[in-house]
């Protein structure tokens, strides 16, 4: 054969003997290709002098083939996997989200009003994936850079037909309101409002609701005064 018949696998040796043991050629390929497989070789020599064993050269040539082949395209998926892989653990630990309510208690309160705007700290924890949130501070401070949804509801109630209802609130970024709700009014007792964004935030920005003064908020454990975000994708 064209090359030693250590390096041959088991298989190749057992039909190099079969076809020599018979005098045929299992393959067809004709021996003037040889050298277009391998212009270097002396395979042509070979194939003039004993087909049989060109067969066997040529088979053992296009096997080594197909495993570089094999192997290029199989270091090619792991890289790919690798890169995967990655992407997923970068996606699992930026998981943000978190979901507060202004009281916990089944009696009926409110916060506020006050003199001056206060910064609400909503104390009962739905969900806070991430630790971002601060009970202490009120403040959620975004720990990745991306698009988050943040959305806040208000509650308040005057008490009582003719009392000043003043509900009214603000969602702000870093000390400054980006949107916000107010409603001051004698003619209704209890009213309530919705605000929803998207907003493009930095890794350190520090989110959280203002309660203007004048205002204030009622809830008990019914959970009419929300707020809410998570990242919806990271743009680091």
């Amino acid at each position: 054969c064209c090359m030693p018949l250590l390096f041959v696998p088991p298989a190749v040796v057992l039909v190099c003997l079969l076809q020599t043991a018979f005098g045929q050629v299992f393959f067809p390929w004709n021996p003037s290709d040889v050298a277009q497989v391998n212009p270097n070789s002396n395979t042509g020599s070979v194939c003039n002098t004993d087909q049989g064993s060109c067969g066997c050269c040529l088979m053992l040539q296009n096997t080594e083939k197909m495993s570089t082949y094999f192997t290029m395209t199989l270091d090619k998926i792991e890289k790919e996997y690798l890169q995967t892989m990655q992407s997923f653990e970068t996606i699992e630990a930026s998981r943000t989200a978190f979901s507060v309510a202004l009281f916990s208690d089944s009696r009926f309160q409110c916060y506020g009003p006050f003199a001056i705007n206060q910064v609400i700290p909503y104390k009962h924890v739905f969900i806070n994936l991430g630790g971002g949130y601060s009970t202490n501070t009120g403040i959620f401070t975004v720990p990745h850079s991306g698009v988050y949804s943040l959305a806040l509801t208000v509650y308040s109630d005057a008490g009582a037909p003719g009392n000043k209802l003043a509900v009214c609130a603000g969602l702000q970024v870093n000390g400054q309101v980006v949107a916000g709700s107010r409603d001051q009014n004698t003619n209704d007792q209890e009213d309530s409002a919705t605000i929803a964004v998207a907003l493009h935030l930095k890794a350190g920005d520090q989110v959280a609701v203002r309660l203007p003064a004048t205002c204030f908020l009622c809830d008990d454990n019914s959970h009419y005064n929300t707020f809410s975000g998570f990242l919806l994708y990271l743009t680091e």
